[in-house]
């Protein structure tokens, strides 16, 4: 039974994952360098090719016989791929030296005799270089054609199985049937044990192994009697301490001890069993199965456990309560009884004493509690949801737990009908990679929050920045890839097939000449990454030890800074691609079809970036300049390629695209030097000696210490307003920034000096006069009017 064979793969996967074996394809697939070295027989590759098609055409071959002959398929096809390239260097020298003879000579025209000769040499070199490859590439097409038509054959004998009807379990009749075959199995494994214990060899045998049948038999029960508490008791002092980093980690390494070292108990007890002798072929296939119902229990009280724990202050998943944690553990327990015990069944089933109309009678209830379990587990989780909020978890996770919730509730209603009409194959095929499934994505669950902790541990922060960082998202999400195969090979996906889709995607694909694989994208990353490192490593050099010694102001240092920068990380991506053997011309066309829309659709975007590298280079503005531009005036705070960080004055940042800076009028106050002038308008009243004033206002602008005496400051009387003698007063300050500073200091002053000399500021008056004051008067109410 597949599925419960992957469940116990699955939870031996807890292991380091490398250790599991890859399926056929992975090896040939990393094999194809070596193979482009060795010689190819293509006189053998032709006589087992002809008798691969005489069986495809037969259709008479086993399954197994087919997955040989594939297997063969796909070691030649690495061959014919490796092959196919291995000329590349040697023809595209050829290309080169025929393209440099110049271009081929048109009709009726003529070339000397020299070149002439030396070109059709040439043509002759580039076609038996060329000969290899394409004698290659025809026999990949034909492997790879074989490898389709076997395929085919495999999944559709998959299908007619899968849809196969057999004796209904829903027939009183089959009852009987089915409950004389097992006590017939009964009656015979009996007679046979019996007769086993009355060998005198066996007797022997088992008196010579006694101290070994005695230790594994004492250690074994000693392991499952008390191991799991002992490792619980373990595991509380790591769960229950004081909240820290790491806990979970070890936490999590010290529960597994509660899976493995009873299921290892288990595991020397059969092994005892084994060693004694006593157990026929038949007893052993069924010793086989109880041991994956034994797994399947220990391995359904881990997961249980670890996602829905029983103490209350140690997280579970979702955050549950605890009556739904019990509720949830125990489901999940069942599930896992139920899985071992499907197992049982279809062992016991596959025996050749036991027909086949029995097998429908023994599976059907086992497949209806399991679905019993699936339809409470989806109740469970509706219940969960509808406890949660988007603030507690995502609105993706609450959306996979609401479809998830959905499915189990449809293969618990589709699969005991399945079964009981007697599509048992189609009913195994969803009952069982469903648990499977749900296992894969529980220890998913449970692998996350370890990924969160190791975080925490690592970059020495807490358990909630950890689940906000990106890096811990990233683990989860290789997790995820990780586990999809095991998922696609519980719901039937042969591993030959996985083999396949890794082979192709290591191929990778042909643009232009290139072939662009993984390989050849993990080259072109990593040189740009250590491009770019260079780049930085530069920068940080030039800024703090380089830049600062020379005569160069801050503005023109960050320039210089920022178009290093721009330089490294086009060059390191010039590099990377080069390196990686990418052929840059076979990217032109693209490039050249994609330019106009491009230039349509990102002209603003260019307009800014060109505008960004000319005032990089011309400089009118540098960081902590004080300007204008568009109605908005600040600080300069950073120059990017794309736009400039202004901070105003009221300590906002506001976001002004460079096109503006070279397309608009800018005011720079501070650029070169911080003199500016400030000037200051009063009025005083009609009356007033102005002579008097001016003097006064000249005696507070030369009495600043911010003002410069050169050149010297001076005041304006500049008319005669609608309410006021108007004055202004001109100076140069030495440092533009104090502008506002200075300017209310020079106001506190005239203020003042105003008042010592008796001048009066004015400000306005009106006097309203009312042309027919009865108007008004007729339209007031009486004063003795009700209201």
């Amino acid at each position: 039974m597949r599925g419960l064979r992957l469940w116990v793969a699955v939870l031996l996967a807890l292991l380091p994952l490398a250790l599991s074996p890859l399926p056929q394809g992975y090896g040939a697939a990393y094999a194809q360098t070596a193979a482009a070295t060795e010689a190819i027989d293509y006189e053998a590759w032709e006589t087992f090719a002809t008798g691969a098609e005489a069986i495809i055409s037969g259709s008479r071959a086993s399954t197994s016989m087919l997955d040989t002959r594939r297997a063969e398929l796909v070691n030649w096809r690495a061959r014919f791929l490796a092959a196919d390239a291995q000329n590349d260097v040697r023809i595209a020298t050829i290309q080169s030296q025929i393209e440099a003879l110049g271009p081929a000579p048109t009709e009726g025209e003529t070339e000397p005799e020299t070149i002439a000769a030396r070109r059709a040499a040439l043509n002759e070199a580039l076609r038996e270089a060329q000969a290899p490859g394409l004698r290659a590439s025809e026999a990949f097409n034909r492997a790879n054609g074989l490898i389709s038509e076997i395929d085919a054959i495999v999944v559709d004998r998959q299908t007619q199985e899968l849809l196969r009807l057999e004796p209904t379990p829903a027939n009183p009749v089959n009852w009987a049937t089915a409950l004389s075959s097992l006590v017939d199995l009964a009656n015979d494994q009996h007679t046979q044990t019996v007769a086993r214990l009355n060998n005198d060899a066996v007797r022997a045998s088992i008196a010579d192994d006694a101290p070994l049948l005695l230790l594994l038999v004492l250690v074994g029960v000693v392991l499952i009697l008390r191991a799991r508490s002992f490792v619980a008791r373990m595991g509380d002092r790591f769960l229950d301490a004081d909240r820290r980093r790491g806990r979970v980690t070890l936490g999590f390494l010290v529960s597994l001890g509660q899976l493995l070292l009873p299921v290892a108990g288990f595991l020397l007890l059969a092994i005892a069993l084994a060693v004694s002798g006593l157990l026929t072929e038949e007893g052993a296939a069924i010793a086989e199965s109880a041991f994956v119902l034994i797994i399947a229990i220990y391995a359904a009280l881990w997961l249980g456990g670890r996602l829905f724990p029983n103490h209350e202050e140690r997280a579970a998943a979702f955050d549950t309560q605890m009556p739904l944690r019990k509720n949830a553990r125990r489901t999940i327990l069942f599930i896992g009884v139920f899985m071992g015990l499907a197992n049982v069944t279809e062992v016991i089933a596959a025996l050749d004493i036991v027909p086949p109309a029995a097998r429908g009678v023994l599976v059907l209830p086992v497949y209806v509690g399991l679905a019993l379990m699936y339809w409470r587990f989806a109740r469970l989780m509706h219940r969960i949801r509808e406890d949660l909020t988007e603030s507690d978890v995502s609105s993706f996770n609450l959306g996979v737990m609401n479809i998830l919730a959905r499915a189990l509730s449809l293969v618990a209603i589709v699969g005991p009908v399945l079964a009981a009409i007697g599509y048992l194959n189609a009913a195994e095929a969803l009952m069982v990679p469903t648990a499977t499934t749900l296992f894969i994505l529980g220890v998913l669950l449970v692998l996350q929050a370890v990924v969160r902790d190791l975080y925490a541990v690592i970059f020495r922060t807490n358990i909630e920045a950890a689940s906000e960082a990106l890096l811990p998202v990233l683990a989860d999400f290789i997790l995820f890839l990780t586990a999809a195969p095991l998922v696609a090979m519980a719901w039937g996906v042969r591993a030959q097939r996985l083999g396949e889709l890794y082979a192709r995607v290591l191929e990778g694909f042909t643009l232009g000449d290139t072939r662009i694989t993984p390989g050849v994208v993990l080259a072109v990353v990593l040189v740009f990454a250590a491009g770019l490192l260079a780049t930085r490593l530069l920068q940080g050099a030039l800024k703090s030890t380089v830049l600062p010694r020379t005569h160069m102001d801050v503005g023109a240092r960050n320039a210089v800074t920022s178009g290093v920068g721009y330089i490294g990380i086009a060059l390191a991506g010039l590099i990377a691609v080069t390196s990686a053997g990418i052929d840059l011309t076979a990217l032109g066309f693209v490039v050249g079809a994609l330019s106009v829309g491009i230039g349509f659709g990102l002209q603003n975007v260019v307009s800014n970036f060109v505008s960004g590298i000319i005032l990089l280079i011309e400089r009118p503005i540098s960081e902590g300049d004080w300007i204008e531009v568009a109605g908005n005036m600040g600080i300069v705070k950073d120059i990017s390629v794309r736009s400039t960080t202004i901070e105003t004055f009221d300590k906002t940042d506001v976001i002004v695209p460079n096109a503006d800076f070279i397309s608009g009028t800018v005011t720079n106050w501070t650029r070169g030097n911080t003199v500016g002038r400030a000037v200051v308008t009063v009025g005083v009243a009609y009356g007033n000696d102005t002579r008097r004033v001016s003097e006064i206002l000249l005696e507070i602008a030369r009495n600043n210490p911010d003002v410069a005496t050169f050149p010297e400051p001076g005041v304006d009387f500049l008319g005669f307003g609608a309410d006021s003698l108007d004055f202004r007063m001109r100076c140069i300050l030495r440092d533009i920034n104090q502008l506002v500073a200075v300017k209310t200091e020079i106001h506190h002053q005239i203020n003042e000096r105003f008042k010592e000399e008796g001048i009066e500021i004015p400000f306005a008056q009106r006097d309203i006069w009312l042309r027919n004051p009865e108007a008004l008067t007729q339209a007031m109410p009486p004063k003795d009017a009700p209201e």
